[in-house]
C-alpha cells in the first residue's frame, strides 16, 4: 500500500518505481481525499501499471489516524466519491480490497449496501477479505486471524451481484483450496501466504492454467533473481531489501532454517552482495532440486 498523501507530496518516483518484469502489476494506494487520489491514479497510468486498487480494509491504528483503510466501509459515500475521482483520473482499472464488514457493523445487508454504492461509482473488482475488522482492541497482526472467516458472505457477494468481479481474499493456503473457490467467486488473493511461502505461486500456472512448461525449482529461481539484485545493489539499494523476499523461499524443506537465518544475519550488513545469498544456498543439502545449480 502506498500512501496517496505521500505522493502527492512528490515521493511518487521513489514509491511506484517497479521493474517491468512485474507486469501485470497493480498498485494500492491508500487515502481519503479525492484530489489525492485523482492525482495518484494518473501517476498510476504514466508510470505504467496496469490496475489502481483503493484500499479500503487495513484496520492499524496508524491507517485509521488517517482516515483511510477499513475505516471507510463507515462511510460508502465517500468511497464512492473517491472512485468515482479516481476513474474520471485514468484509464486504467479502479477496484477495491474491502473487508466485510468492521465492528458491530457487519451484516451482510451493510456489505452489500456498500458495494452497492462503489459499485454505482464505477468500480466493477472488489476484492474482498472474508474477516470483519476490529477497529479497536486488535492489532493489524490479530485481524488477520481472530476474527473467524465468512466465506459465504463473499459467496452471496457475487451471487448478488453477478455483473461484478468478486475477488475472495482471507486463510488461502493452497491451490487446491483456491481452486475449490473459483466455482463461487471469480478470483482468489493469496495474501500471507504467498509472502510466507512463495513457491507456492510457482506452480500456480500449471495448476489452474494449464500451463505446459516445467515447474521451475527454488534454486532456479535464486538464481533467476541475481541478476535483478545486482542491479539494485549497484542504485545504492540494501542486499535485506531484496533478500528478505527470499526468507520463506524454502518454507518446509531441509535447511530452510539455516536459510533464512543466514539471509536474516548477513543481509543487513553493510556492503553485502550476492556472496551472502550464494553462502546460503550453499548450506542447504546438495541434493535439494539438484546440487548443480550450486557451482
Amino acid at each position: 500500500m502506498v500512501p496517496a498523501q505521500a505522493v502527492w507530496h512528490g515521493r511518487g518516483e521513489r514509491l511506484l518505481a517497479y521493474n517491468s518484469e512485474e507486469h501485470p502489476v497493480a498498485v494500492q494506494f491508500g487515502g481519503s481525499d479525492p484530489r489525492q487520489l485523482a492525482y495518484c491514479a494518473r501517476m498510476a497510468e504514466a508510470y505504467g501499471y496496469d490496475e489502481v486498487n483503493l484500499n479500503v480494509g487495513c484496520p492499524s491504528e496508524r491507517v485509521q489516524a488517517g482516515r483511510f483503510g477499513a475505516c471507510l466501509m463507515a462511510e460508502p459515500n465517500l468511497v464512492a466519491e473517491l472512485v468515482a475521482a479516481m476513474r474520471q483520473a485514468t484509464t486504467l482499472p479502479v477496484t477495491v480490497k474491502t473487508r466485510i464488514g468492521i465492528d458491530q457493523q457487519d451484516d451482510y445487508a451493510v456489505l452489500a449496501e456498500f458495494v452497492e454504492y462503489v459499485a454505482n461509482a464505477g468500480c466493477r473488482t472488489f476484492i474482498v477479505h472474508a474477516r470483519k475488522a476490529w477497529l479497536k482492541g486488535l492489532s493489524p497482526k490479530e485481524n488477520r486471524a481472530r476474527p473467524p472467516l465468512r466465506y459465504d458472505r463473499v459467496w452471496r457477494l457475487k451471487r448478488d451481484f453477478p455483473e461484478l468481479e468478486i475477488v475472495l481474499n482471507g486463510g488461502m493456503r493452497t491451490l487446491e483450496q483456491a481452486e475449490g473457490q473459483l466455482a463461487s467467486v471469480d478470483g482468489v488473493m493469496f495474501g500471507r501466504e504467498a509472502y510466507r511461502n512463495p513457491y507456492l505461486l510457482a506452480k500456480a500456472d500449471v495448476w489452474l492454467f494449464g500451463d505446459t512448461r516445467p515447474v521451475p525449482t527454488r534454486h532456479e529461481l535464486v538464481h533467476a533473481y541475481l541478476p535483478y539484485i545486482e542491479r539494485q545493489l549497484a542504485a545504492g539499494a540494501r542486499l535485506s531489501c531484496m533478500t528478505r523476499h527470499l526468507l520463506g523461499l524454502y518454507q518446509g524443506m531441509p535447511g530452510a532454517r539455516a536459510w533464512r537465518s543466514h539471509l536474516s544475519a548477513r543481509g543487513p550488513r553493510s556492503g553485502a552482495g550476492v556472496e551472502v545469498i550464494m553462502q546460503a544456498l550453499r548450506l542447504l543439502p546438495r541434493e535439494l532440486e539438484g546440487g548443480a545449480v550450486f557451482a
